[in-house]
Parts: structure tokens; sequence; C-alpha cells
């Protein structure tokens, strides 16, 4: 049963890391090559987590008191690795001028003006 506790255990602190660095990706986009890495590291973090949910799962272990959690919850990491790599080279998917781009911009005019 040792391994069903460390496997319980490691999941949640990696989908725990996940969730910070999907949080903090804003700061972190700031820099192209931060946004990349960060988007790479949330993804393997979340595959990972799936595996040993998974496995979790067909071991018999539990999260918070229920057999049934940890397959759902393994469902819902490697959704948000996939969405998390969609926007993997820094391109604009929903076609939406982002608040950089917006400061950006109005300096320009503002500087065109004087």
């Amino acid at each position: 049963m040792e391994i069903v506790s460390i496997l319980e255990t490691a999941s949640m602190t990696m989908c725990g890391i996940a969730v910070i660095l999907w949080m903090a990706i804003g700061t972190l986009a700031r820099f192209e090559g931060g946004e990349i890495l960060t988007q790479r590291i949330v993804a393997g973090l979340c595959i990972i987590s799936a595996i040993m949910l998974f496995l979790l799962h067909y071991m018999g272990g539990e999260l918070w008191g229920s057999r049934n959690v940890a397959r759902p919850f393994a469902l819902i990491a490697v959704i948000v690795a996939i969405t998390g790599m969609l926007n993997i080279k820094g391109k604009d998917v929903q076609g939406e001028s982002n608040p950089h781009q917006i400061m950006k911009m109005r300096a320009e005019e503002k500087e065109n003006k004087d």
C-alpha cells in the first residue's frame, strides 16, 4: 500500500504545481521563451500526473475517500495539457489584441503625434 500513498501524494503535488504555473503564465509570458517553457512544463506535469492518477485508480488507491475520482481528474489533466500547448509559438489563437499589444500601439500613436 505504500506505493499507492506515494502515487497519491506525487500526483496531487504535480497537479498543484501545474495549477500554480498556469496561474502565473501571464507574468511568465512577458518573455516568449518563458511562456513556451512554462507551457511545456505545465503540459509535462499534467501528462505525468494523468499517468499517475490512472495507475492510482487501477492499483485500488483513493483520492479524498473515493476510488472513482482519479480517472476523471486524469482526463482533466490530459485536457489541460492539450489546451496548454495550443498557443505554443506565441501566436494569438483568438485573434484579439492582448493588453501588451494595446499599450505598445498607444505608445506608438503618442510618439507619432509628437
